[in-house]
Parts: C-alpha cells; sequence; structure tokens
C-alpha cells in the first residue's frame, strides 16, 4: 500500500470566533502538514502566501496527497479551481475533497472519472448563474433606459434621491447668513456676497428663519 505524504488546505476570509483555528486544525489533523490562508476568495491560489508554499512543496516533491473542505478552498472561483485541479492531476496528487463525502481526485493514480464529472457539473452550474447574473443586470440597464425614454418623452427629468438636510443643518451651515437675515441691515443680494454663497441660498435660510419665527 501506498504511503502518502498528506496535507491539507484551509482557506478563510477572516479569523472568527476565539482559539487559534491553525492550531486547533493541526492537532485535529497530526498527520496533516497544514498550509492556512486567510485571504479573500477572489484571489487565486497561485497567488496566495500558503498557496505558494503548498505548490513549492508539491514540485520538490513532498506533497502527494491533499486535503480540502471544499472544491472551492482552491482557487477564485469554480474555473480557477479546475485548473489547479487538473495541475494537481498533473503533478500525481490525490485530491480529497470532504463535503463530497471524501470523495479522491485520483483512484490509483488515475482521474476518477466520477470526480471528474461532479466538478465539471459544478463548473456548469457555475457558468450558468454567471451568464444568468449578466442577463439580469442587462435587462435591469434595459428597463432603465426604456423608463427614462419614457419620462423624457413626456417631459419628466427622473431625479435621484438625496438625502434630506434639516432646517438645523441649514443654519449651522450658513451660520453668517443667518445672522445678517437676522439684523435686517442689508440687502438679501449683500448678504449673498458678503456670505460667498448664492442668492438662492440666501433666500432658502431666510425662509427657514421666517417658518420657525426667528425673525
Amino acid at each position: 500500500m501506498t504511503t502518502f505524504k498528506k496535507a491539507r488546505y484551509v482557506r478563510n476570509s477572516a479569523i472568527t470566533g476565539g482559539g487559534n483555528p491553525a492550531r486547533q486544525l493541526a492537532k485535529l489533523h497530526p498527520d496533516e502538514i497544514l498550509f492556512y490562508d486567510v485571504i479573500s476568495g477572489t484571489v487565486p491560489f497561485k497567488e496566495r502566501e500558503q498557496g505558494k508554499m503548498l505548490i513549492e512543496a508539491i514540485e520538490t516533491g513532498q506533497i502527494n496527497y491533499l486535503s480540502v473542505m471544499s472544491v472551492d478552498r482552491l482557487g477564485r472561483g469554480i474555473f480557477d479551481c479546475q485548473s489547479t485541479l487538473n495541475w494537481l492531476t498533473e503533478k500525481g496528487v490525490t485530491v480529497r475533497v470532504e463535503n463530497l463525502g471524501n470523495l479522491e481526485s485520483l483512484i490509483d493514480g488515475k482521474p476518477n472519472p466520477i470526480f471528474k464529472m461532479i466538478c465539471d457539473v459544478l463548473a456548469n452550474v457555475a457558468s450558468i448563474e454567471l451568464e444568468g447574473l449578466k442577463l439580469r443586470q442587462l435587462q435591469g440597464l434595459e428597463i432603465y433606459k426604456a423608463k427614462n425614454a419614457l419620462l423624457r418623452a413626456q417631459g419628466i427629468t427622473q431625479k435621484r434621491n438625496k438625502p434630506k438636510v434639516s432646517d438645523e443643518d441649514v443654519l449651522k451651515k450658513y451660520a453668517s447668513v443667518a445672522k445678517e437675515l437676522k439684523s435686517g441691515k442689508i440687502s438679501l443680494r449683500k448678504i449673498a456676497i458678503l456670505g460667498g454663497t448664492s442668492l438662492a441660498t440666501v433666500q432658502k435660510v431666510k425662509s427657514i428663519l421666517v417658518n420657525n419665527k426667528m425673525i
């Protein structure tokens, strides 16, 4: 029976909970060399720190059996994962995927057809989901364009919702304008010039002061 040099690769986006996950995993799997990355799944496997170390260990013949919790740990997407799996197969590394019932990629050193079929299905599902997402985005854009075209035809300009600014915030921002308005000594136009703002802003501040019976 072949004695495998075993390794385990783990990738997490962030460390959660107490304790040291890497240390805990090492205790749970003492017969495996642990490669533990804390990094976003959007980073390709070959660009991850521990991923690079694992690749080097495989290239130098130190590892020929690899355990992962799921296939998606091996890349930034199912297609990147497939590329990594193909490379591992070329290197003669058996990959065991735990969430697929501990299914192995190689049987007696040869590709496992069931493993390949499942990975191909996963890739096809991912491709369909991606195309569906693109289609929904395109449909959303077309609906938005059609709605705007209809509004323009009716002479309506669609406005984006802006966060409402309170009267208190306006008075605080234009305190000097409010002070001059309360004094009532100079015209609105002069207040605008002195305050370095527009006449419309001065009128808005005055309206707030009047509505709140402050002048």
